[in-house]
């Protein structure tokens, strides 16, 4: 038994957005009630002052003017590696398993 396509929805150009948009811009009935968007609070982390220092060190060594943009840097290779180390450990386990 084949199953029916639903008929694909018409693509509204940006233009045709913008005007819908428009006229129902002071139609409070056509939104939806407001949603409340907080920007999230930076993170922080404490190191043990020997890492810090150690830290501050190897900033400067790299001639890093900010060390906590030097850290962040670091950070993200690290995590970017990491991600790169889980993704090729999952593809190795699933062609050991034959999936």
């Amino acid at each position: 038994m084949k199953s029916r396509r639903k008929p694909a929805k018409k693509q509204l150009t940006d233009e045709q957005i913008d005007d819908i948009v428009e006229s129902q811009g002071d139609d409070d009935s056509a939104w939806e009630k407001p949603i409340q968007v907080r920007r999230a609070k930076p993170g922080s982390v404490s190191l043990p002052p020997e890492l810090a220092a150690r830290v501050a060190f190897l900033a400067k060594l790299h001639r890093e003017k900010n060390v906590g943009d030097w850290l962040t840097r670091v950070i993200k290779e690290r995590v970017e590696l990491e991600e790169v180390a889980f993704t090729e450990a999952k593809r190795e386990m699933s062609l050991r398993n034959g999936v």
